[in-house]
């Protein structure tokens, strides 16, 4: 157990318990409760019966652990409806927020055109405005465009990611460029060049961008919100907030759809921690 809290560094000698890496410590630990404690008092709320769950005062554990939330939460045709429509949105969106966030990543950090500087800086422009100022605008384009109540509605917006163009183009930037050098002299163009060489030296950091973006897309609500109204196209957030304001708060069921809403993340982020922990590494962002 000491060996865990206290690793050896690179010459062999653990490391001293200095009074700042305790309060590090202390203040992980801290936020690590934080964090932990509404997903656990969501868990345990999920297997209390529902008459139980407004009872005071309040109880962590209920009389009877029962899984009947579970039960009519799976059982409605609607969830299934909901999960589908996130997966489909969610994996749609980040394939598209790759791609073009990859493309023009690459053209800002290795293919310098007239008027980049300028183009680049309306780029960064769009990391500094607030999503909310740009809803209305957005939601009259879909409205003209006849995208609201459809995938392409929810998805088109949520696309365009300036936040992982810059991180792209830190990372492009930090690859050598004798190997696109020496591709150039053997004949290839720009486009295999990105395709058959970048891509692949990017495979980190594109996993990373794609974790980041799926799990924001899942998580989304507001934007699905506002440009559907059919129970058919929404996402599982607004799924949820809908049969809430219809049939009132279930808190059993609310929960338990929470917590089955948010497994699929923790699934990913379990299996893709080391990509995610490599491609902030890759950025070259973490230490600074």
């Amino acid at each position: 157990m000491s060996a865990l809290l206290a690793p050896e560094d690179a010459g062999g000698r653990r490391p001293r318990w200095t009074p700042g890496r305790i309060a590090m410590l202390v203040a992980a630990a801290v936020l690590a409760v934080l964090w932990l404690v509404p997903l656990a008092w969501a868990l345990a709320t999920s297997l209390k019966p529902e008459g139980e769950t407004t009872r005071t005062p309040l109880e962590w554990i209920a009389s009877t652990v029962t899984f009947e939330a579970y039960r009519k939460v799976l059982g409605s045709n609607d969830l299934w409806v909901w999960l589908f429509n996130s997966a489909f949105v969610s994996v749609v969106t980040t394939l598209l927020t790759v791609a073009l966030s990859a493309m023009a990543a690459y053209g800002f950090a290795r293919a310098p055109f007239r008027g980049q500087k300028w183009v680049y800086g309306l780029v960064l422009a769009g990391i500094m405005v607030p999503p909310q100022v740009l809803i209305t605008p957005m939601f009259s384009e879909m409205v003209s465009l006849h995208l609201v109540d459809t995938y392409w509605g929810i998805i088109l917006p949520q696309a365009i990611a300036p936040a992982m163009v810059f991180v792209l183009v830190k990372f492009f930037q930090g690859l050598p460029p004798e190997l696109e050098e020496a591709a150039f002299v053997d004949g290839a163009g720009r486009w295999r060049v990105f395709w058959r060489i970048v891509v692949p030296l990017s495979r980190p950091v594109l996993a990373a961008v794609a974790i980041f973006t799926f799990i924001g897309t899942w998580n989304n609500f507001l934007w699905p919100f506002l440009v559907t109204t059919d129970p058919g196209q929404m996402t599982l957030p607004v799924g949820l907030i809908t049969v809430q304001s219809t049939y009132g708060v279930r808190y059993a069921q609310v929960m338990a759809s929470a917590v089955l809403a948010g497994l699929p993340l923790l699934v990913i982020f379990v299996l893709f921690q080391r990509q995610i922990v490599r491609g902030v590494a890759h950025t070259g962002l973490a230490g600074q």
